[in-house]
């Protein structure tokens, strides 16, 4: 008996040896990624078109396009300086942040933030288009197509179609707050009609930092056509900042502020346990499987407040019986979690 059990206990030595052996092995990692994907990436945003990924992130004084086949492996991907602000002075010289790119009717457009040269406060920002008509957006000539005609000042917008209809929203300055606003566009570079301002910082996790805030829109769509907007509350400076959520029913007037409905509390908050603070400005893109994920940054660290430390992740969204989206709490790097598919 004794015999035995010494080389059962010999057998499952040699097993749990292979079981660690396995786990160690780097081909075992090959299907995961364990974010942040970068050290630097503020505001960060993610297009796909077929099995390639676009990103973008704010550098500040230009705007670059990285192309991928991996958005987990953003660190090697291909990457293309398209504009740069002008030396001379210009409403659109300094203060470049927030970039989107999308494709429309085959031609590509980045959406981004800028401020007046000798300017870099909110009475002096807007948002600003360029245009390429090439297929790749890393080749061609970007034009740029000026300021939108906004109401209002203001920052990080984006758009989106839904019933058939193109829609802006922004983060305009109203007084003391930044809200969020929407307003039809005729085309791409055309706002049509008013402005209605769909949601306020009127909850008390929106007013951390010592500013009311709701800025960084992103859109995304249910599967069953509901219609969500996520936006970041709080000042960006605050460890508080966070992702809350808009949701619409499919059919709705989206220009109406009562077909909107706010979360009371954010779906994306701040993890020590996993290193992310400040957790924000997010956007979304879905995979050529279906899944919807999101992509955000967030800080290291504690008290790290709005620099370029702030780091890109993403992770997916997933999906309750009645087509609600439920989000995951920030992952760190100790964290290995499945690519995208």
């Amino acid at each position: 008996m004794q015999t035995r059990s010494v080389m059962l206990l010999a057998a499952a030595v040699v097993l749990a040896g292979a079981a660690a052996a396995q786990t160690s092995d780097p081909k075992a990692k090959v299907g995961t990624f364990t974010n942040p994907l970068l050290p630097s990436g503020p505001d960060p945003s993610v297009h796909r078109e077929g099995d390639t990924y676009y990103y973008m992130h704010t550098l500040g004084d230009r705007l670059e396009i990285w192309r991928t086949k991996d958005i987990t492996d953003l660190a090697y991907a291909e990457r293309k300086l398209v504009w740069q602000a002008p030396p001379q002075p210009a409403p659109n010289g300094v203060a470049i942040w927030a970039p989107e790119l999308h494709r429309i009717h085959g031609s590509w457009y980045i959406y981004y933030t800028a401020a007046e040269t000798g300017h870099s406060d909110d009475a002096h920002r807007g948002i600003f288009v360029l245009r390429n008509n090439a297929s790749d957006p890393l080749t061609g000539e970007w034009q740029d197509m000026g300021k939108l005609k906004t109401r209002y000042t203001g920052i990080d917008g984006t758009i989106f179609t839904a019933g058939g209809k193109r829609y802006f929203v922004y983060s305009p300055y109203v007084g003391p707050d930044s809200v969020l606003s929407i307003v039809a566009m005729r085309d791409p570079v055309t706002l049509e009609g008013p402005e209605t301002i769909i949601a306020r910082p009127d909850q008390s996790w929106e007013r951390q930092g010592g500013r009311q805030i709701l800025e960084g829109p992103a859109f995304f769509q249910g599967p069953r056509g509901d219609i969500y907007l996520s936006y970041s509350g709080s000042a960006c400076w605050s460890d508080d900042y966070a992702v809350g959520l808009l949701h619409a029913r499919p059919g709705s007037d989206l220009l109406d502020a009562k077909s909107w409905t706010k979360r009371l509390q954010p779906v994306v908050t701040k993890s020590e346990a996993a290193s992310a603070y400040a957790p924000g400005h997010n956007g979304f893109f879905t995979t050529p499987g279906g899944e919807t994920w999101i992509v955000y940054h967030a800080n290291p660290g504690p008290d790290m407040r709005c620099t370029p430390k702030r780091s890109p992740r993403i992770q997916r969204v997933n999906w309750s019986r009645d087509g609600q989206p439920v989000f995951a709490q920030p992952s760190g790097a100790s964290e290995r979690l499945a690519k995208p598919r």
